[in-house]
């Protein structure tokens, strides 16, 4: 049996004897995380989001090795192999152990055209996104920042371009580039530099407009105030100040308007002003396929899948680190 010693001893955590010294307090420490940790904890939450970007991973890889890939398991992207066409009707034959996604009209593989696609559609994308959104932050932080005349000419040129349809404005640059030895003193090549620069003219306005109401409202709180107090001029204030507050909505809008670039792309290339034959691109590959669909499926499904399929990985990407950087959903 317990003594009554045993059983009055106090328990722990209980008050102690005034008279008696304290004992040690046990302290858990509170360690702190950085905004970049708060958002890596909330995005591997995310499996949708994870997968998706695994998926840009491995295509952004293949699109890098796309040249070892297709001297090791396919053929020349623009090489033309007549024989791999039907012999009697000299059409396009569906997917074989030499050819897996079949050949096109010529006889070209469309496995190898596929994975060349891809290197443009993301090069394209991750570059004009690039251009544009470094474009658009420096534009709008200027005009948000000094207001007055330079903000009045800044959102005007954005309220013009924002009133064209973005296809048709699009298409109206990369016609006027297209032809001849492109814009601006030859600077604008046609053909890739082309879709490029039709995408950044249009793509600058909106992250423009963001950062612009965005830098209005931060210019007016109380660590800028301080900032100028002890003496900081605008470029401390600006890149110092405002820019590391600006991150979240650039990382944000930068994740979501990437497959939109793709899209216009694809989009321009269909049209016949984009990506210049022979190079590969999903989208000339696709208008090209089209009259002939329905005898050739394949020419139509694979570059038309690895479209879709990318376009829904950025947005499922996109939609991810949005909600992971929005602190409500904490």
């Amino acid at each position: 049996m317990s003594s009554v010693s045993e059983l009055v001893q106090p328990a722990v955590g209980t008050a102690r004897d005034p008279g008696t010294a304290p004992g040690p307090v046990e302290t858990e420490e509170v360690a702190g995380r950085t905004p970049w940790q708060l958002f890596w904890e909330r995005f591997r939450h995310d499996r949708v989001a994870l997968v998706a970007l695994g998926f840009i991973v491995l295509e952004i890889l293949v699109a890098i090795f796309a040249p070892l890939i297709v001297k090791a398991v396919a053929h020349p992207p623009n090489a033309q192999y007549p024989g791999a066409l039907d012999p009697q009707f000299g059409t396009p034959t569906g997917p074989s152990r030499h050819f897996p996604f079949g050949v096109d009209t010529v006889g070209q593989d469309v496995f190898s055209r596929v994975l060349y696609g891809a290197r443009v559609s993301l090069l394209v994308a991750l570059v004009a996104t690039a251009l544009a959104v470094l474009i658009g932050v420096a534009l709008g932080m200027i005009a948000g920042y000094y207001r007055g005349s330079v903000d009045t000419l800044v959102s005007r040129v954005i309220d013009v371009t924002l009133a064209f349809p973005v296809l048709l404005l699009a298409l109206g640059i990369a016609s006027a580039c297209s032809l001849g030895n492109g814009c601006v003193r030859g600077l604008i090549k046609p053909g890739l530099s082309t879709v490029i620069a039709a995408i950044v003219v249009i793509n600058w306005t909106y992250i423009g407009r963001i950062i612009r109401g965005q830098v209005l409202s931060l210019r007016e709180q109380e660590f800028v105030e301080a900032a100028r107090a002890q003496g900081a001029g605008d470029g401390t204030i600006l890149f110092r100040e405002l820019l590391p507050n600006l991150v979240a909505p650039i990382v944000v809008y930068s994740t979501l308007v990437i497959p939109q670039n793709i899209l216009l792309e694809a989009a321009l290339s269909y049209l016949g002003v984009g990506i210049n034959p022979p190079q590969a691109s999903w989208g000339e590959m696709i208008a090209e396929a089209t009259p002939i669909f329905n005898t050739a499926w394949w020419f139509f499904a694979f570059p038309g899948a690895a479209l879709l399929l990318t376009v829904l990985a950025f947005n499922l990407v996109g939609d991810g680190v949005r909600d992971a950087l929005d602190p409500r959903t904490a």
